[in-house]
């Protein structure tokens, strides 16, 4: 079985570390890669309207501190859909982590059909010569909108979405 785990807010994660931290993350190296943990842990992160201060932190850094686990941060749907196939499909724990604004600013095409986004491969949102500009999550967006600024005054500037931030 692959188990999903659906966290509503990332906050609460805190609550769950050490079984994450210690115990899925560690196993397959605690069993000399005997025992897989296929877990994915899907949570939100970041500030929305009315979200109080339990609600509202984006902890996604945190996890990447972690050996053992793999951690995703999708910045369109279409990554966010094959981002999330991969996840399941992993056959270690991944944690994927979905910005809260985004589920109303970031509109996007997802394929109905079968598709994978392969965890820790990057992807160039934006070509550029000048200057490079590395952005995860929502920030993505923001970084477009600062790549069409700069065009203006005639800066070239690439936009990279990692996409994860373990591998």
């Amino acid at each position: 079985m692959r188990p999903i785990v659906d966290i509503m807010f990332g906050d609460f994660l805190m609550l769950v570390m050490d079984q994450i931290g210690n115990q899925a993350a560690k196993i397959h190296y605690m069993s000399g890669g005997k025992w897989k943990v296929p877990l994915v842990i899907r949570a939100t992160m970041g500030a929305t309207r009315r979200s109080a201060a339990q609600h509202s932190q984006s902890l996604h850094a945190w996890p990447s501190h972690i050996p053992g686990l793999k951690v995703v941060v999708p910045s369109t749907p279409y990554d966010a859909k094959g981002l999330f196939k991969s996840a399941i499909r992993d056959d270690n724990p991944v944690v994927f982590f979905e910005d809260k604004i985004s589920y109303t600013k970031v509109k996007g095409l997802v394929p109905l059909d079968d598709y994978v986004v392969p965890l820790g491969v990057a992807d160039v949102k934006r070509e550029g010569t000048d200057l490079t500009f590395v952005a995860t999550s929502s920030m993505v967006q923001v970084a477009l909108g600062a790549a069409v600024m700069l065009e203006e005054v005639g800066i070239s500037a690439e936009v990279v979405d990692p996409r994860t931030m373990w591998p």
